[in-house]
């Protein structure tokens, strides 16, 4: 009697449908900063989790898209900082700021900070 394998949810994602879900993600986000008042951070804070969601699925997209392992980027979890490294060796061209910003939202927890 063999023990069926458990897939993890959205493990056989292609990353073509992890493309379009961050797809998705942005565009919720855009609709949720409209709801952000000035002088309100808290109330920016859903489209700030929203955004960095849809950061994350791109990421995880080219990843997929260069031929990395799903269970290996699962072991990732939010870690953006890891996700950036491996997408910039996997040939991603970013402003030095902009991956020094992905970076920093790591180490600043922010992803666990916004939720």
């Amino acid at each position: 009697m063999a023990i069926e394998e458990r897939k993890y949810p959205g493990e056989l994602a292609s990353p073509q449908q992890v493309h379009e879900l961050a797809e998705e993600y942005r565009k919720a986000a855009n609709h949720l900063l409209q709801l952000g008042r000035p002088g309100k951070p808290l109330t920016r804070a859903p489209f700030r989790l929203a955004a960095i969601h849809a950061i994350e699925l791109y990421l995880t997209a080219l990843l997929l898209h260069s031929g990395h392992n799903p269970n290996q980027i699962r072991k990732m979890h939010h870690d953006l900082s890891a996700r950036t490294e491996r997408t910039l060796a996997a040939g991603l061209r970013l402003r030095a700021k902009t991956a020094k910003h992905l970076q920093s939202l790591s180490q600043n927890r922010e992803y666990l900070i916004t939720r």
